[in-house]
């Protein structure tokens, strides 16, 4: 069965672009990753799929129901996470913790204890005597403590400290491999190429390419070094161009006869073809198209 799946999906808000003609597939199980520069069509993305707001075109579906019509089903079935927390003001964190399990008709205090402990939150604070990062982890535990089979997580580890960040993967590991969803939006991408076994990048509300992450890596792109070179030279298929102390480091897209030929008249004293680290495989995406 499919955890999340679309067809067309497009929404616009009037003549503002939001996403076009998406289609997507995420296998229940998976730990998916979705990436993308800011104002690709993301959070648009998510929360059509949680059916807060309703689709010009296409259809989503969460475990093969309709995400509009079936949206209070869709979301007891969902851990979701915004990028921005929103909480209330005044209350302590228990207590906020609490009222979601409460509106879930739920009891998750033994759970909420032991994820607060993971975390490193102390429940017993008001939300406005929290940093950033610990009212993220706030969100997090009200996204994780009942335990759904759906996690959607928008840009999860923002604020959070190194140890946060690393046990808050740990633990989505383990809902992983207990069978839950995992569909993460981030940044950060070492943490899609460490963490995620598919990954979709989209930009300009366009769904530019989903594949396994081991694939990802396979485009044909390379990471080109000269040595010994005056100045950045001029070559049409290079991207991501980077120079300093007489070297320069780009991303090729071409074929190597057209590789070769671009260094041709170019003077410096050695080179080096490598195979790009994965971040820089999604840069590459990330250019696409671009003039």
């Amino acid at each position: 069965m499919l955890a999340i799946k679309t067809e067309r999906l497009t929404k616009f808000y009037g003549q503002a672009r939001g996403i076009i003609e998406v289609d997507l597939q995420v296998p229940q199980g998976d730990f998916f990753g979705f990436i993308g520069p800011n104002g690709a069509g993301k959070s648009t993305l998510i929360r059509t799929l949680l059916g807060l707001i309703t689709p010009t075109e296409g259809k989503a579906e969460i475990f093969g129901r309709d995400s509009v019509a079936c949206k209070l089903n869709n979301l007891g079935d969902i851990g979701y996470l915004p990028s921005e927390t929103a909480l209330y003001r005044g209350m302590r964190v228990r207590d906020i913790l609490t009222l979601s399990a409460k509106l879930r008709h739920l009891d998750c205090t033994k759970e909420a204890n032991e994820l607060a402990a993971r975390l490193g939150l102390d429940t017993t604070r008001k939300i406005e005597e929290l940093s950033f990062g610990n009212r993220k982890k706030v969100g997090l535990i009200c996204a994780l403590q009942h335990k759904p089979r759906l996690y959607i997580l928008d840009e999860p580890t923002s604020g959070l400290d190194p140890l946060a960040q690393k046990e808050l993967f740990a633990i989505l590991e383990e809902r992983n491999r207990a069978g839950a969803t995992v569909f993460l939006s981030s940044h950060i991408l070492p943490e899609i190429a460490r963490y995620c076994k598919h990954a979709a990048v989209i930009r300009e509300g366009r769904l530019l390419v989903c594949d396994s992450v081991s694939s990802l890596g396979h485009t044909g792109v390379k990471r080109v070094t000269l040595r010994g070179i005056a100045a950045p030279p001029v070559i049409e298929q290079a991207r991501h161009m980077q120079f300093g102390e007489s070297a320069v480091q780009f991303l090729f897209s071409g074929t190597p006869a057209e590789l070769l030929t671009a260094l041709s008249d170019l003077q410096f004293t050695d080179f080096s073809v490598t195979d790009p680290e994965l971040d820089e495989i999604f840069l590459h995406y990330y250019a696409k198209e671009m003039p």
